[in-house]
């Protein structure tokens, strides 16, 4: 029997229009000084693709989807499913720079993905050579996935499956993986009397669960009438970030050693990597709109997604298991130490939400909205008209292998990723750490940003300050 997706992994595409793509990419650099001969040319990476296509469904299955979207789609197995349409390459143009390389990543992002095929591609750009940091010969792979068939966590051990561990080919993840059949999509007649049931169910579901998470619910009410904050979370300043956004997406990113942003944890007690990611991104926003003469008096408001997989090895299972937590960054403090002690001790009082429903409560209400209501409901909040203004920022922080992976005898020697916007929210910064380092990297949109260099900077500028700060609190 064909695979149903879940109601979150549907989500992903009743949200995607024109303008907002639902899709993540990761971005990976290449040295082949390590490869045998000391190169790596297109065809040997499409051959070793193609032997890994069995490490995960992800890569074989395309989407069905009823008319109308009376219910949720179904995964099926890609009848025609061809290799060389999913892998293709270009050559970086001249100068061949990190500004060249960033707008040639985010013109791929910006293409639509062919949803008629399994949701995946991989765009292999050479010319790497004037790249600071950057090994000369070195190519990167730029690797979208849609949202509906992974979220981070996800997402990483699908890719981390198409790595190696060394230069030898041997895989950097043992996956005891059965291919998966899919089977035939149910007939006319049973695809009706299922959408049917779920359609007639749903109502009963949704009380059921509406009743279960009564206490929840009870508690977010009483904590609206009783404190200034509302019961659906605290107010998000109107910034630039909150805007309709266009296809025109922009990309940039810093990496920094994992060492030194652990370091700074001393500066707070119990701060975690994720408190300090966030002070970081914190004092880059407050930095960036001080400059523009745009910074609230408030306080921003992040999103932070969070992975809600009870164990690591659920990860290897493909598709989305995320909650939310929504975060004060105490963008209007201007000391950098205190922020982040600020900012620590509001996610030491936050397992899930501060303030307001908790994410995992509206996640589970709605697995039970009707799938024809849900598309309609997503695609009137995704509209530039409607779209609510829910955060001022999404920042995710994604860990990744401390140690090197390598790809057809070729070294990965950096990581980056883009991830999605949405109309009122035209900021995404997704943080990953790899092999010693940790990647701040920005997605947003050209009218939105358009010196996205010079939020970088800031990004650069904000960790400075914090590693000032860890130097002085240790010659004090």
């Amino acid at each position: 029997m064909a695979q149903q997706l879940s109601a979150q992994d549907a989500q992903f595409l009743y949200l995607q229009t024109g303008d907002t793509l639902t899709h993540i990419m990761g971005i990976y650099i290449y040295d082949p000084s390590t490869a045998p001969g000391g190169k790596v040319r297109f065809k040997d990476i499409v051959r070793h693709i193609g032997a890994r296509l069995d490490t995960s469904p992800v890569f074989r299955r395309k989407l069905y989807r009823l008319p109308f979207d009376f219910d949720h789609p179904y995964w099926i197995e890609d009848p025609q499913f061809d290799l060389e349409a999913h892998v293709t390459h270009v050559r970086l143009p001249e100068p061949g720079d990190w500004r060249q390389f960033c707008i040639q990543a985010a013109r791929h992002f910006s293409r639509p993905m062919d949803m008629n095929r399994p949701l995946w591609d991989v765009y292999v750009v050479e010319g790497l050579d004037r790249i600071p940091g950057v090994a000369p010969g070195s190519y990167a792979l730029l690797h979208r996935v849609h949202h509906a068939a992974i979220d981070g966590a996800s997402g990483s051990v699908s890719y981390a499956a198409l790595s190696d561990r060394d230069a030898k080919g041997t895989a950097a993840l043992e996956v005891d993986f059965d291919r998966e059949e899919l089977g035939d999509v149910p007939g006319p007649v049973e695809l009706l009397v299922r959408s049917a049931a779920a359609n007639i169910l749903s109502p009963l579901n949704f009380f059921d669960t509406l009743m279960r998470h009564s206490p929840a619910l009870m508690g977010a009410a009483h904590k609206g009438l009783t404190e200034t904050e509302t019961a659906m979370g605290p107010h998000v300043p109107q910034t630039r970030f909150n805007a309709p956004v266009s296809v025109h997406k922009m990309f940039d990113a810093t990496a920094h050693p994992f060492a030194e942003i652990s370091a700074m944890r001393r500066l707070a007690a119990g701060a975690t990597i994720n408190d300090v990611v966030l002070a970081i991104c914190s004092g880059a926003l407050r930095r960036y709109l001080e400059h523009h003469g745009e910074l609230p008096e408030e306080t921003l408001i992040a999103v932070a997604p969070v992975n809600a997989r009870s164990d690591q090895g659920e990860a290897r299972t493909p598709g989305n298991n995320i909650s939310a937590m929504t975060v004060e960054l105490c963008s209007h403090i201007a000391d950098a130490v205190e922020r982040l002690r600020a900012i620590r001790a509001f996610t030491a009082d936050a397992k899930e939400a501060k303030t307001g429903l908790s994410a995992r409560v509206m996640t589970d209400l709605s697995k039970h909205i009707p799938g024809a209501t849900m598309a309609q409901v997503a695609r009137l909040m995704a509209s530039p008209r409607f779209a609510p203004r829910q955060t001022n920022v999404l920042i995710t922080n994604v860990p990744g292998p401390q140690f090197q992976l390598f790809m057809n005898g070729a070294k990965q020697t950096h990581q980056f990723a883009m991830g999605p916007l949405a109309n009122n929210m035209g900021l995404f910064i997704a943080v990953l750490s790899y092999n010693g380092t940790i990647s701040f990297n920005i997605t947003s949109e050209r009218r939105i940003m358009p010196d996205i260099d010079y939020f970088r900077r800031c990004i650069d500028d904000a960790v400075a300050e914090l590693r000032d700060a860890v130097r002085a609190s240790a010659d004090a």
